[in-house]
């Protein structure tokens, strides 16, 4: 098959794995937890620095979970994570979601969180997904959809910041709103029994809001979706700047909330 191209809007600056490493399966990937048993042998696609990845193994242990990312700087981390958290089943290795370099039918679970987004064809990466999963296995898939996240009080510069991230998601040959879209990418990719769901994150404490808020703010003016923003013309530095200002006035809101919703799928092979 034709070897497809992975895009990852974001990059790898300190702002975003400070999101990522926030992640546990517990708010990431709660839907998945009851289809989890010891011994299984779990593929986690995109796996970033591996904190959810990290709980996936705790759950199937002594099963083996194995870690794939385009990234050998992030898996980097995400071994080290492992290693401080003393987790000793897993294993780590580059690989394009597109093309799998794993013969059929080796793993009982197949898990992606915010994958299917970034990836240039979500169906074919799908497919790839139900190929390695062994029959009476689950693939587990679950993205954000930004166009549908939403927040209080209203400050100027924030729907700005959602169209923009929109623009330049879709441009770099993503989906930005790829949770609505992930019961008919499993449809076209051949799955017939499907359990589609949807969960959140609320971002309206003190602590986490200013957490929340600070992220982005960083991320509009120094990670790879900044420069991407740029050089693609889709807005300037100063408009950036804004951005990122609005990120802070909005977090600086004692009434402060914002939700993320998310699509999650389990289909059974």
């Amino acid at each position: 098959m034709p070897k497809e191209t992975a895009v990852y809007t974001h990059g790898h600056h300190e702002s975003v794995l400070r999101s990522h490493q926030w992640r546990t399966a517990a708010n990431s990937a709660a839907y998945l937890i009851a289809e989890l048993r010891p011994g299984q042998a779990v593929l986690d696609v995109g796996c970033g620095p591996g904190t959810i990845t990290a709980d996936l193994a705790s759950l199937v242990a002594p099963g083996q979970v194995t870690a794939v990312d385009p990234s050998s700087d992030v898996l980097e981390r995400a071994a080290a994570n492992a290693a401080e958290r003393g987790v000793e089943n897993i294993e780590f290795a580059t690989a394009d979601v597109h093309a799998l370099d794993f013969p059929d039918d080796s793993f009982d679970v197949v898990h992606a969180h915010q994958v299917l987004q970034h990836v240039s064809d979500p169906v074919q990466a799908l497919r790839e997904m139900r190929r390695v999963c062994r029959p009476g296995g689950v693939v587990a898939a679950r993205d954000s959809d930004y166009a549908a996240m939403t927040w209080y009080p209203e400050v100027p510069g924030m729907h700005e910041w959602q169209e923009l991230y929109g623009r330049v998601a879709r441009a770099n040959g993503g989906e930005p709103d790829a949770g609505r879209r992930l019961l008919s990418w499993a449809r076209q990719a051949g799955f017939t029994d499907i359990t589609p769901t949807a969960g959140a994150w609320c971002f309206a404490t003190p602590e986490n809001r200013a957490w929340w808020s600070g992220l982005w703010a960083d991320r509009t003016i120094a990670s790879v979706y900044a420069e991407l923003a740029v050089a693609g013309g889709h807005a300037t530095a100063g408009q950036l700047t804004a951005i990122s200002e609005a990120w802070h006035a909005w977090g600086a809101e004692p009434d402060a909330w914002f939700m993320v919703p998310h699509g999650e799928v389990l289909c059974r092979v």
